[in-house]
């Protein structure tokens, strides 16, 4: 099996706007998306490395009644997601470009690794770090 055994499912108001944000600022790449008719998206699937992240646009269908997006939370979070990346400060560059709004600075953690933490333009909380758990 190559990549991931877990994957993170996130929904978007925009969603093309997502992932185009997330391609952008954190480097995904993607793998598949399928657009509806309506301008949202079914489902996408996003990789970066051997993780990767599948979203969708925001329905409301039995699935989508389950969750609550961060404007509907005060903006809190209920998860957040860990992407391992070689060159954080270039991410964090990219992010802070594409206005990603930084809620934890980049620094040097006492753990290893250097890192930071931020929201995209959704609200959805993201951390970033060079920090490899499996190494």
């Amino acid at each position: 099996m190559a990549g991931s055994t877990v994957i993170a499912c996130l929904r978007y108001r925009d969603a093309p706007a997502a992932i185009t944000w997330l391609c952008t600022s954190f480097g995904f790449v993607e793998r598949l998306v399928v657009a509806e008719k309506d301008g949202g998206i079914a489902h996408a699937q996003l990789s970066l490395g051997t993780g990767m992240v599948m979203l969708g646009s925001v329905r409301d269908n039995d699935y989508g009644r389950l969750l609550r997006q961060p404007d509907e939370t005060g903006g809190l979070g209920t998860q957040g997601l860990y992407l391992v990346v070689e060159d954080v400060d270039a991410v964090y560059a990219r992010a802070v470009a594409a206005g990603a709004v930084i809620v934890l600075p980049l620094k040097d953690e006492d753990y290893g690794g250097r890192g930071f933490t931020c929201r995209d333009p959704e609200g959805h909380l993201w951390s970033i770090g060079s920090y490899d758990p499996w190494t």
